[in-house]
């Protein structure tokens, strides 16, 4: 009997060092993880991490290739910035252009009538040919018109389309009317006349 008392006691004493000795061993594992942790929230974000690094590498490359992207982006801008600022000039012509023969029809209404046409068509006309030719002026338009009418039944080459023709080709209205058939004298007082004509016109207004 009392053999027995001693070894229920023996062990009863052995689970418990048992219990103590595995609850100690699972709070040091637990602290062990918690450390890890820590450390795994260091390599995320903290600056001994490893990403940081990579940022810089790719850094180090992007100011590379921005070197060589920059030169070939400027070029293309300057190639289609020239392209472009063409283009706005000739819309800015234009428009000057016409917002001249605005006020120069406002001034001279009877400038219209002395073409058979109004202040509004005429204007009209005159926009449709600056989409041709932004430089043309007021002024030569109008001649062309007046020659086409002073001309036109006797010289049926000479049109105010052919006229605004040459003058888009860089020559004068003088030059034109050579090349479409007239003589350098006949030129001029072709011309003589269609200013009388025009001035006329203005002082109908």
């Amino acid at each position: 009997m009392r053999n027995r008392l001693i070894q229920k006691f023996a062990f009863i004493a052995l689970a418990c060092v048992f219990a103590l000795t595995a609850q100690t061993v699972a709070n040091a594992q637990g602290r062990g993880r918690g450390g890890g942790g820590g450390r795994g929230g260091g390599i995320s974000g903290g600056p001994r991490g490893g990403s940081p690094g990579v940022d810089r590498g790719l850094g180090t490359a992007s100011e590379r290739s921005n070197g060589r992207s920059d030169s070939g982006l400027r070029r293309a801008s300057d190639n289609s910035g020239g392209r472009s600022d063409e283009g706005l000039n000739r819309a800015r012509l234009a428009r000057d252009n016409s917002e001249r023969a605005g006020k120069e029809l406002r001034e001279h209404p009877g400038l219209s009538r002395a073409l058979n046409t109004n202040p509004r068509d005429l204007r009209a006309q005159y926009e449709a040919a600056l989409a041709l030719n932004p430089n043309l002026k007021f002024g030569q338009f109008v001649a062309a018109n007046m020659l086409e009418r002073n001309l036109g039944a006797r010289n049926p080459a000479i049109t105010r389309e052919a006229i605004l023709a040459g003058v888009a080709g860089g020559r004068s209205i003088g030059q034109t009317l050579q090349d479409l058939g007239l003589s350098s004298r006949d030129a001029k007082d072709a011309e003589r006349e269609a200013n009388r004509a025009i001035k006329e016109g203005k002082r109908r207004s």
